[in-house]
């Protein structure tokens, strides 16, 4: 082909190939549209039920979680009335309720007390399901800090600002106020507090929120918005204003129930509840090894437009919701088998949606195949705001169980509904969910006064396989932290009836879920075991107080300072390592690599010369030491210092980067002969990455250095040197202890324990002191799947508008001081007349004696007051300003001064930029120093900020001084 053909084709070809592009970009698109979602974790706090577990045993059990109205939240008998249409009342007794909405765990999410008194308490279940929902999925919150995780909430109740209303004390509302009570809040705050970068949304579409919040969820994920999402909702009936309106509107049945279908069904029953979850794109859950719950396959979402009214349902606009998400999901309508309805068991309402249902799924059905239809609400009542995500949850945990819990308070079915032509089924009693020649489908339909109609298409999760392992270590380590000793206490208690009621979970999986998917606090419990059973006898153990093997528990203080001494020959036993040598591949790997270089020097392989023989030789034990080197490295357990004794000392230099592997080696392997001296000079030296303590004066980093090492080998006095210099921990790399003095030491192997029981009984005491242990590299060579395990415990006081800053009711009370100083003789009086004995004439002559008092009393104080001034600075300590600012940031914050760590940041007890003001405005006011709140963030503890105080003061002669 000549160039003119050549140039007369080429563009042709360039347009097929861009033809041949877009293609693909489209079918790219169209793929992403149709992506499954999968659910990977569930969180939720339903009337009855306060976890998806409890949920699901409510539900399977038929049970009615109706109540009462309890009497923290209105006078049931001032606000009842069974006329709908009396003013001001409400028609029903009854509703679904959640107990101690008033409690919250502040301390936990970094909130002052003061504060947590005004946030909505909405917010505040919000953070605790949404931490839930994260440990449900078995991932640590802090792993997505940064991330762009997104967060979407269904919330429109706004009750509790109608409880500060009501409260009628306005010099209770401080600066936290607005923002706690403001809805958009509800999503950021949990964003903020996770450190969370995606969409972060609060939605209001009245009773669809929490569904569109999925789809919402859904839609920011297959655009690439986020790669993670926690979708749901909330609400809390704090007030009967919304029942009062309700009843108004005869939407609320008199008699407290849910009875949807039924002939006799006559409104609903209000709830309240939160419930979140997680989705991530199948696709990433799958490549990240995720526990899918569930997978959403399409959604869909719309309005009714103009109808009949507002809030009436509409049923054309249901049906093209319903068939929207049916070819968004690319799933035919016989295929689904259930459906979870809106039912709120309205007369007007419920035949229009059923009726839209039948018109979509129930023709073309095959006789033997029925729709199954049901509803949560007959169990909870109608959560609003969080009815769609309680909706979700039920079918999720359905499609888990391959169960259809029964739909109560069904018994003459609704004669407007065409039950036959829809060929439809209400299942009063649980039944088996059978699974055909494809996998379960099912559907969760919901609308909202505001006329948004939401679909959500929900299919079961893929089979998971997970192929077993070539190897497994014989003993595991459960890792257990919280924030509080109380807390850690419950948490073990609660993996205790977890292992009690699941004798069958794999030990391995457990610890593996626990020691990754959570948070490590400072309070911390290790367990060492090797089965399940094991596991749950030790936990039972120490819960009943006794003295357990393996066991250990710790506070931890700070990053603890951890030096690693290398031992030398004289502490060596048979067999050391031959364990881990086949059960763990890092370590493996590194004695394998020290045999291929030995091998020049070796009469037999490595493995052979160091397990076969009581008494290794040096670079059989050079070698052992340098693969618990690496092994402890690869469980992120590194050293700020290294020392090592005899051999050990070669090693230590090595790990340091002083020479290589192969030069280390060789220096070993001819340490005995006469030409040392020259091999020193052939080595290349550096100098160390990480500290090297030694015995011997000179450069380490010198062929003289070990010249002079190999005279003089014994290094055990460097171990008191490193103890002088503020090391806490003495990890032994080898067998038994040459640091038996300090406080913490803790060998590798041990002569008369498996090498698996010494190596985790030390990994678990140095994570009770604080140490940070990769756990997803401790478990990298074992298969591993990722369980639901025990949540967090939390641990709540009542925090309430008009309570006080501690959490409990402000009572009024004044002392005779507080009066005399308030100038209230009035109040003076009355207290003298009740508790003096005075004759009529004296009580008359009170209130002019102690005006007079007042007066002398207000002269002396300003007269002392300038004395005060001038000496504060000038004889105030540090010990005195810490003492000063532990009382006063406790007072801040609404704690007692025993429970303020002077070493802790402030922004971990929850103090932001308003309290920082109050006390520096205090600091001002009471220690005559004038302080700026940005002093707080220079020095963000109590400890630094107080030495800088009193070093401020030790060079100030004025009275005052600026920051």
């Amino acid at each position: 082909m000549n160039s003119e053909q050549e140039n007369n084709v080429s563009p042709i070809k360039r347009a097929l190939r861009a033809i041949e592009d877009l293609q693909a970009k489209v079918n790219q698109l169209e793929s992403a549209k149709r992506e499954p979602i999968a659910i990977i974790g569930m969180g939720c706090r339903f009337p009855g039920a306060d976890n998806p577990e409890a949920f699901w045993q409510l539900l399977r059990n038929g049970v009615d979680a109706i109540t009462e109205v309890p009497a923290d939240r209105w006078d049931l008998e001032k606000f009842y009335d069974p006329d709908p249409d009396a003013p001001g009342k409400v028609c029903t007794r009854k509703g679904g309720f959640l107990t101690q909405v008033d409690g919250f765990n502040p301390e936990f999410f970094g909130i002052s007390a003061r504060e947590a008194a005004s946030i909505d308490p909405q917010q505040r279940l919000l953070l605790e399901v949404g931490w839930e929902a994260l440990e449900n999925a078995t991932l640590a919150p802090e792993h997505l800090y940064n991330s762009s995780t997104g967060v979407f909430i269904g919330i429109y109740l706004n009750d509790y600002s109608k409880v500060m209303s009501a409260a009628g004390d306005s010099t209770q509302i401080d600066a936290f106020s607005a923002i706690g009570n403001s809805l958009s809040v509800a999503a950021g705050r949990l964003s903020y507090i996770l450190g969370l970068k995606g969409p972060s949304m609060a939605i209001d579409t009245s009773c669809s929120s929490s569904l569109v919040s999925v789809h919402l969820a859904c839609q920011s994920l297959r655009l690439g918005e986020c790669n993670l999402a926690l979708a749901g909702g909330v609400g809390l009936n704090l007030v009967p204003d919304t029942s009062i309106a309700l009843s108004k509107s005869h939407m609320l049945n008199p008699n407290g129930r849910c009875q949807t279908f039924d002939a006799a069904a006559n409104g609903f029953v209000k709830g309240e509840g939160c419930g979140v979850v997680v989705l991530k794109r199948l696709k990433d859950a799958l490549a990240d090894g995720d526990n899918i719950l569930a997978m959403i396959r399409g959604s869909a979402v719309n309005h009714n437009g103009r109808s009949s009214s507002l809030i009436a349902p509409n049923g054309m606009s249901q049906q093209a919701t319903i068939r929207q998400a049916l070819e968004n999901s690319g799933v035919d309508s016989a295929q689904i088998d259930y459906v979870e309805v809106q039912g709120t068991g309205t007369s007007v309402g419920e035949p229009i949606e059923v009726a839209a249902l039948g018109a979509i799924f129930g023709k073309n059905r095959p006789q033997d195949k029925p729709l199954v239809i049901g509803s949560v609400k007959t169990n909870i009542g109608h959560l609003e705001p969080a009815s769609g995500i309680a909706s979700l949850i039920k079918v999720v945990l359905a499609l888990q169980h391959g169960e259809i819990p029964p739909h109560l308070h069904f018994q003459h079915p609704n004669p407007n509904i065409k039950w036959d032509e829809f060929r439809l089924k209400v299942p009063t009693e649980r039944m088996p969910w059978t699974v055909g020649a494809k996998s379960r489908l099912g559907g969760v339909n919901t609308f909202g006064f505001s006329g948004t109609n939401a679909h959500v298409i929900l299919e079961e999760a893929p089979i998971s396989k997970v192929a077993p392992s070539s190897i497994e270590r014989p003993l595991h380590l459960l890792a257990l932290s919280a924030k509080t000793e109380e807390a850690l206490i419950e948490l073990a208690e609660r993996y205790e009836k977890h292992l009690a009621a699941n004798p069958d979970l794999a030990i391995g999986d457990i610890c593996f879920s626990a020691n990754n998917g959570r948070s490590h606090f400072q309070h911390r419990l290790s367990v060492v075991a090797s089965s399940s059973a094991e596991l749950y006898e030790k936990l039972a153990a120490f819960r009943a107080g006794q003295e357990v093997t393996g066991l250990f528990k710790g506070k931890v203080a700070g990053s603890p300072k951890i030096a690693f001494i290398f031992t030398g020959l004289s502490y060596q036993h048979l067999g050391m390592g031959r364990k881990l040598y086949e059960t763990q591949l890092t370590f493996r790997a590194a004695l394998d690599h020290c045999d291929q270089i030995l091998r020049p020097y070796l009469e037999q392989p490595l493995p052979e010369l160091l397990f076969s023989q009581s008494s290794p030789t040096p670079p059989a034990l050079f070698s052992l030491e340098y693969a618990l080197f690496q092994l402890w490295k690869s469980w992120g357990i590194q050293p700020t210092a290294v020392m090592g004794n005899d051999v050990g000392e070669y090693v230590a230099a090595c790990v340091a980067g002083v020479f290589s592997l192969e030069d280390a080696l060789k220096l070993v392997v001819k340490s005995q002969v006469d030409e040392f001296e020259q091999i020193v000079k052939e080595v290349t030296y550096s100098q160390p990455r990480i500290p090297v303590v030694s015995h011997l004066t000179g450069e380490i980093a010198t062929p003289e250095y070990w010249s002079e090492q190999v005279r003089k080998p014994e290094n055990a006095a460097s171990v008191d040197i490193l103890a002088q210099q503020g090391y806490e921990i003495f990890l032994e790399i080898g067998s038994d202890r040459l640091s038996k003095n300090q406080k913490v030491s803790l060998p590798s192997l041990h002569p008369e324990k498996e090498d698996w029981q010494q190596l985790l009984e030390s990994l678990g005491t140095l994570y009770v002191h604080g140490a940070k242990v990769d756990w997803l590299a401790f478990d990298l060579d074992y298969s591993r799947q990722r369980l639901q395990l025990p949540t967090y415990p939390w641990q709540r006081k009542r925090h309430w508008f008009g309570a006080n800053r501690n959490g409990h009711e402000k009572v009024e009370s004044v002392s005779p001081n507080q009066s005399l100083n308030n100038a209230d003789f009035k109040q003076l009086v009355k207290q003298l007349e009740m508790t003096a004995e005075l004759s009529q004439a004296e009580l008359n002559l009170l209130p002019r004696l102690l005006e007079l008092l007042e007066k002398q009393q207000t002269k002396t104080e300003e007269e002392t007051n300038i004395t005060l001034q001038q000496l504060s600075l000038k004889s105030l300590t540090a010990e005195d300003i810490q003492a000063w600012l532990v009382n006063q940031i406790a007072q801040e914050l609404g704690v007692k001064p025993d429970e303020i760590n002077i070493r802790l940041p402030f922004d971990s007890y929850g103090l932001d930029s308003v309290l920082a003001i109050a006390i520096a405005t205090t600091g001002k006011q009471f220690l005559g120093l004038d302080m700026s709140p940005l002093l707080l963030v220079h020095y963000p503890t109590i400890e630094s900020l107080s030495q800088h105080l009193a070093k401020e003061v030790e060079a100030s002669e004025s009275e005052t001084f600026e920051i």
